[in-house]
């Protein structure tokens, strides 16, 4: 057996910001997610269900330089039941929140939404039809 087959869910998520204070007021106040605990001014982490999200300033441990403007670099999907797709559409829209494609029903099963979050990372709302 392998140590790294025992892993069985990702625990948190890190994204390294261009703008830590546009991403929080959109990730706590668009996205309605619960601040967790702020470790530092840099750090930041807020409660999305079981798991954290977790906003950083670059610097300190990782500095690499930040993607292109443009450069698509994060998806994050976030599910949802399916009457909510189309009420979270129309939040997002009442706050200002252009959205890449509306609600739609895919082949695939699974009722979608996205948009971009203030640094252009890809955010995706969907329920499994």
């Amino acid at each position: 057996m392998h140590a790294l087959s025992t892993i069985r869910q990702i625990d948190y998520t890190v994204i390294y910001t261009r703008d830590l204070a546009a991403m929080r007021r959109f990730y706590q106040e668009v996205m309605g997610f619960a601040l967790l605990r702020e470790l530092s001014p840099r750090w930041i982490e807020l409660q999305v269900g079981a798991n954290t999200l977790a906003l950083a300033a670059r610097g300190g441990r990782f500095d690499d330089r930040p993607p292109p403007e443009g450069a698509l670099s994060l998806q994050l999907a976030f599910r949802v039941a399916p009457a909510m797709v189309d009420a979270c559409a129309r939040e997002l829209a009442a706050a200002g929140v252009p959205i890449s494609d509306p609600p739609t029903d895919q082949a695939f099963g699974h009722r979608t939404l996205f948009f971009r979050d203030p640094d252009g990372n890809v955010i995706e709302i969907y329920a499994e039809l």
